[in-house]
């Protein structure tokens, strides 16, 4: 665990910082639970209350979620994370596949482009990857798989604003995923991820955008079966 004893002084904001760092770089995930109290108390080498005051001041930001009984979760990357995460909960699946369009279209393009061999390498990896996730028939395992790979295409354009956007949007697009996948009967024939794989590998972006387009369009008809809106 990436943390380490505080100096006197603003011991909170210190271990605030600490605590915001191991979130913001993926050291402790979305979806995660943070280690227990005790283990931060020796970790940090500060009280009680002091750990306590930083924990709740990133639940009150909506970066950390305590469940009862459980312990604490990484709810979001940032406090724009939480703030989509908020926003997305008081949205519907098909506005959240309106925003995924308007990202991750744009995005295949510009990384069939501008790839470099190890982008198009994890862009496999990632594919193979959900594959395996999906035919092991673990739900979870594949929405994270999933994940992963629209991450990976994200990362291969190189634009460190979209990349940073995306995160922020890491629950919301859990939660839209998760929620397609339920309603899918069959994941293994869902159209355009490993077609958007083999378009970026191509430095193809016409075809990228098409295989975008084929699996948001799939997913619409599974979350609006009848075409309304």
């Amino acid at each position: 665990m990436g943390l380490s004893a505080v100096r006197t002084g603003r011991v909170c904001d210190e271990v605030l910082a600490q605590l915001e760092v191991l979130i913001a770089s993926g050291e402790w995930p979305v979806g995660s639970k943070i280690p227990p109290e005790p283990e931060l108390v020796a970790a940090l080498g500060v009280g009680r209350n002091t750990v306590r005051e930083a924990v709740r001041a990133l639940e009150h930001a909506g970066l950390l979620e305590p469940r009862r009984g459980d312990g604490t979760y990484v709810r979001a990357t940032s406090d724009l994370g939480a703030a989509l995460v908020r926003r997305a909960r008081r949205s519907t699946a098909l506005d959240v596949l309106d925003v995924r369009a308007s990202l991750e279209r744009d995005a295949a393009a510009t990384a069939a482009t501008r790839r470099t061999d190890a982008d198009a390498d994890a862009i496999t990896a990632a594919a193979a990857a959900r594959r395996a996730a999906c035919a092991s028939g673990d739900r979870q395992a594949f929405v994270s798989a999933d994940l992963a790979f629209h991450q990976a295409v994200v990362a291969a354009t190189g634009n460190s604003v979209l990349i940073d956007l995306y995160a922020g949007l890491t629950e919301a697009l859990r939660q839209s995923v998760t929620a397609i996948n339920e309603l899918d009967d069959d994941p293994a024939a869902f159209p355009g991820h490993e077609e958007l794989a083999a378009a970026i590998a191509d430095r193809d972006p016409d075809a990228a955008r098409a295989a975008v387009d084929a699996y948001l369009t799939a997913a619409r008809s599974l979350v609006a079966p009848e075409g309304a809106r």
